[in-house]
C-alpha cells in the first residue's frame, strides 16, 4: 500500500518531529517503568495494602486497553497532530496531579488519567511516523522509535531507585514533566497539520462502546485471574463477558457503514499475519518478569546485580532497533523480522538451558541475544503493518497493532505466569497452592527450563506465520508483475 507522506518542509524537520513524537513515547515507557519498581514504596508510603496499590498500575492498563481503539478511530477522523497534542497534555497533567495525591485513592484516579493521555500517543505515534516519513525512511524511523521504547524500559528501575534513594517519591512522577513539556513544543512546532483523509467520517458510538466494554471486561479478568486464580467468580464473568462482547462487536461492525474498526482489514491475510505474530511475541515478552526469580532464588544474587542483568535484553533491543529499521528499508521488513524470530527463539532456547551455580556472565548472553531478537523484529513488523493499510485507516491500523502487543503482554503475563508456576511445582513433586518462593533451587530451576520450551513453541508458530507470509508477499508480487502486461494491452 502506496502512503504519500504528509512531509514537512525539509528533512532535518522531519527528524525533529519524530524527536518530539519520541519524547512522548520515553515518557510513558519511562514512567511505567518507574511506577512498576515504586509499589513496595507505595504500600508504605500510604499505609495502604499490596492488592489496592497494585490498582496504581491496573487503572493504568484498563484505561489504555479499553480506550485504545477509540483512540485509534479519533486519529482517523481528525487531525493526528492535536490529538496527540492533547495526550501528551494530559499525560503531563496527570503526572502532576499524582505528585501532588495525598491518598492511593487520588493516585489510582490520577494514574487513569495518565492512562488517558497514554491512550492517544500510543495510538496515534506510529501512524503519524507512517504520514510523515516517506517508505524510504520509515522503517528507520520506527527503529528509532523501538530503540526510544527500549531505553525507557532499561533507565527506568535504576532511575525509580535513585530517584527513590535521594529524593522525595512525588519526583517519581514529576520527572515526567520537563519531558512532556519539551515533547508538546516540538510536536506543535515540527509536526504538519495532518487533516483526515475522509473528513465526512463518523464516529460509531455504539461500536465504540461495545468494544470499550469487551476490552476492559478482557484486561480486568486476565489481571485479576494473576492475582487470585482464574477460578474466581469475578475472572469466570469477566472473561465470559468478553467473549459475548467480542461476537456482538463483530456482529455490530460487520452491518453499519462507518465502522469502528473496519473488519475489512483483516481481510488482507498480510495484516492479519503480522498482527498474530505482533501478539504471539509480546506473551513471551511479557514472562520475562520470571527471570528474577530465578535470579534472586537460585543464583542468590543483589538486588542491584539482578537489576543491572535485567537491563541487558531492553539494551539490546535499543541498540539493534535502529539497525533493524534501517535493514527492513533496505532488504525488505519481512526478512529482516524472520531473523528477529529466528533469534527470539533462540533466546528462549538458551534460557531453557540455565541451571544451578551459573555466573552472571553465563546468563547474561542468552538475555541478550533475546533482546537482539526483539530489536530485529519489532521495528520491521510495525513497517510490514503500516505499509498494508489504507492512507484512511493508518490511524485505526496503528491502534490495531499497538493492541496487538497490549493483549499479548495483558495475556502473556498471567498465562506464563501459570506455565512457570506449574512448571515449579511439576519439577519439584509439589501439591498444588505451594508458594513457588519456597520451591527449593532444583525445581525451580526444571520450571524455568519447561517454561521457555514452551515460549520458544510459541516463537516457533510466529516463525512459521512468517515464513507462510513471506510466501504470499512474493506470490502476490509475481502475480502483479504477470498482470501488468495485460493492463497495458486492456
Amino acid at each position: 500500500m502506496q502512503i504519500n507522506p504528509a512531509s514537512p518542509t525539509n528533512s532535518s524537520a522531519r527528524w525533529l518531529a519524530l524527536a518530539g513524537v519520541g519524547m512522548g513515547v520515553l515518557m510513558a515507557t519511562l514512567d511505567s517503568s518507574i511506577v512498576n519498581i515504586s509499589l513496595p514504596a507505595f504500600v508504605e508510603i500510604f499505609e495502604a495494602s499490596f492488592a489496592t496499590v497494585q490498582w496504581v498500575i491496573l487503572a493504568y492498563i484498563l484505561v489504555i486497553t479499553s480506550l485504545l481503539m477509540g483512540a485509534a478511530r479519533l486519529g482517523d477522523m481528525l487531525n493526528k497532530k492535536y490529538l496527540y497534542l492533547t495526550g501528551l497534555a494530559l499525560f503531563t497533567v496527570g503526572s502532576v496531579l499524582c505528585a501532588l495525591s495525598n491518598q492511593i485513592y487520588w493516585l489510582i484516579v490520577c494514574r487513569a488519567i495518565q492512562g488517558l493521555g497514554a491512550v492517544f500517543t500510543q495510538a496515534l505515534g506510529i501512524a503519524i511516523i507512517t504520514q510523515i516519513f516517506p517508505a524510504s525512511q520509515r522503517g528507520r524511523a520506527l527503529g528509532i522509535m523501538g530503540s526510544i521504547v527500549s531505553i525507557g524500559i532499561a533507565i527506568g528501575p535504576p532511575l525509580g531507585g535513585l530517584i527513590l534513594s535521594v529524593a522525595s517519591w512525588h519526583w517519581i512522577f514529576l520527572v515526567n514533566v520537563p519531558i512532556g513539556m519539551a515533547a508538546l513544543l516540538i510536536v506543535y512546532r515540527f509536526i504538519p497539520n495532518l487533516p483526515p483523509a475522509r473528513p465526512d467520517q463518523r464516529f460509531d458510538r455504539w461500536g465504540g462502546l461495545l468494544l470499550f466494554l469487551t476490552l476492559g471486561l478482557y484486561a480486568l479478568g486476565m489481571t485479576s485471574g494473576q492475582q487470585s486464580g482464574f477460578g474466581q467468580p469475578l475472572v469466570t464473568f469477566s472473561l465470559g463477558a468478553a467473549g459475548l462482547g467480542l461476537v456482538a462487536f463483530v456482529w455490530l461492525e460487520s452491518r453499519i457503514s462507518q465502522p469502528m474498526v473496519d473488519l475489512h482489514l483483516f481481510g488482507n491475510l498480510l495484516f492479519s499475519m503480522n498482527l498474530l505474530m505482533a501478539f504471539l511475541v509480546f506473551i513471551v515478552m511479557a514472562g520475562m518478569f520470571i527471570l528474577p526469580f530465578y535470579l534472586q532464588l537460585v543464583l542468590n544474587l543483589s538486588s542491584s546485580m539482578i537489576g543491572l542483568l535485567m537491563m541487558v535484553h531492553p539494551i539490546g533491543m535499543g541498540v539493534v532497533a535502529p539497525l533493524a529499521g534501517y535493514l527492513s528499508d533496505r532488504f525488505g521488513s519481512r526478512v529482516i523480522s524472520l531473523i528477529g524470530l529466528i533469534s527470539i527463539a533462540a533466546g528462549c532456547l538458551a534460557l531453557s538451558t540455565v541451571k544451578e551455580g551459573m555466573t552472571p556472565l553465563q546468563f547474561l548472553p542468552r538475555t541478550l541475544l533475546f533482546g537482539i531478537g526483539m530489536g530485529l523484529f519489532q521495528a520491521p513488523n510495525n513497517s510490514a503493518v503500516m505499509s498494508t493499510v489504507p492512507p484512511d485507516r493508518l490511524g485505526i491500523g496503528s491502534g490495531l497493532l499497538v493492541l496487538s502487543r497490549t493483549l499479548g503482554q495483558t495475556t502473556g503475563l498471567p498465562l506464563m505466569g501459570t506455565l512457570f508456576s506449574a512448571s515449579v511445582l511439576a519439577a519439584g513433586g509439589l501439591p498444588s497452592g505451594t508458594d513457588i518462593t519456597t520451591a527449593g533451587a532444583e525445581a525451580l530451576v526444571g520450571g524455568l527450563q519447561r517454561t521457555y520450551h514452551i515460549a520458544a513453541a510459541f516463537i516457533l508458530a510466529s516463525t512459521l506465520i512468517a515464513v507462510l507470509a513471506i510466501w504470499v508477499d512474493q506470490r502476490r508480487k509475481k502475480l502483479h508483475t504477470l498482470t501488468k502486461p495485460l493492463a497495458r494491452l486492456d
